[in-house]
């Protein structure tokens, strides 16, 4: 396992490119006054015998690799050389998020797709040693993610999520609810939540019955609503460009709207609450409090420790790179002008 502690960094290697820019605009230059200094190729080489044309490009090899391995040093490269099992006290954390078409409406920045997934990714980032899962739905439910205490991995996956991702279209939180029973695989675990992020349109079932079932398991739902109550058209997209919006069997345009009745009554049949999710900070909050609140349960998790930086190594090669560059001439090697490597102690008459 390694860890790349300051990314930041990478930036810099931008200036390789620069570098061999300039390499080159200063060949062109020096190519040009050779041509001033001497009019007849020959005559130049006749004058420079011991001018080496590859040695010039492997200097600016070196020096390209002496700064990537500096860049790598900043960066300061960690691997961990021990894996061992840590407790940790925290809440198991379910997000189930809404991937049907209605979360493409705009009508709350970016969409309401891409504000479900900052609100998740927010809560996660605010969260201290719960485990998280993570599920897409919209006409069926699908296991995203299942109970883990890797944050990245979720946050990656979160990333991943689009309302393409799932073919049946509707919004089936009951299956969601349902789906999420499974992901509590410690029967001792007293305190579980299911975060259902969702505009609320298009539900099917008795919901808050499923709710009530969920509950009486120890799940308490909270549930975050996104999108306006004015609502917003569908939009369909290619490549990310809207090509038209959707419209219904009398050929008008749909509008979806928030429907926040029913995630409230949700919330309410399994001891939740209802968020408002327009508000980042607020949901943040909430959650917080909330989670902060509950008993926690200690559970184990492997997790590599004694990371040790490396930086060292890749800080020593740039060093003898740059050492090596100093005392590389531009010269011809007498030894390797014998073996003639490059061709170039040929010369015309």
């Amino acid at each position: 396992m390694y860890l790349l502690e300051e990314k930041i960094w990478f930036w810099a290697l931008l200036v390789i490119p620069l570098v061999v820019v300039l390499f080159f605009a200063v060949a062109l230059w020096k190519r040009s006054a050779q041509k001033r200094f001497a009019a007849n190729r020959t005559l130049f080489n006749q004058l420079t015998p011991n001018r080496s044309v590859f040695k010039p490009v492997f200097k600016l090899v070196i020096i390209c690799l002496a700064i990537a391995f500096m860049v790598i040093a900043l960066v300061n490269p960690k691997i961990g050389t021990k894996l061992e099992t840590v407790k940790r006290e925290g809440v198991d954390v379910v997000f189930a998020v809404d991937v049907s078409k209605s979360m493409d409406a705009e009508d709350i920045a970016p969409s309401r797709i891409d504000k479900a997934k900052q609100l998740v990714a927010q809560v996660i980032n605010n969260l201290g040693s719960d485990r998280v899962g993570i599920i897409a739905y919209a006409g069926s439910a699908y296991p995203q993610l299942p109970i883990t205490t890797d944050y990245s991995s979720a946050k990656m996956f979160l990333n991943s999520m689009n309302t393409d991702m799932l073919s049946s279209q509707g919004t089936a939180i009951k299956d969601a609810i349902e789906l999420a029973k499974t992901y509590y695989n410690d029967e001792e675990q007293t305190n579980r939540v299911l975060v259902i992020i969702s505009d609320g349109e298009d539900h099917e079932g008795d919901v808050a019955a499923i709710a009530e079932s969920a509950e009486e398991v120890g799940i308490r739902i909270f549930t975050i609503g996104v999108g306006t109550e004015a609502g917003d058209r569908i939009p369909l997209k290619r490549n990310g460009v809207i090509q038209s919006y959707k419209k219904d069997q009398n050929g008008e345009t749909v509008i979806t709207k928030l429907d926040p009745a029913i995630l409230q009554e949700i919330a309410a049949s399994a001891n939740g609450e209802y968020i408002n999710g327009n508000s980042t900070q607020e949901v943040v909050d909430k959650m917080g409090t909330a989670l902060n609140q509950m008993d926690k349960k200690e559970f184990e998790a492997k997790q590599f420790a004694d990371f040790k930086d490396q930086f060292q190594w890749f800080l020593g090669a740039a060093l003898l790179l740059l050492v090596l560059d100093v005392f590389l001439l531009e010269r011809k090697t007498a030894w390797v002008r014998k073996l003639n490597l490059f061709n170039e102690n040929t010369t015309k008459s």
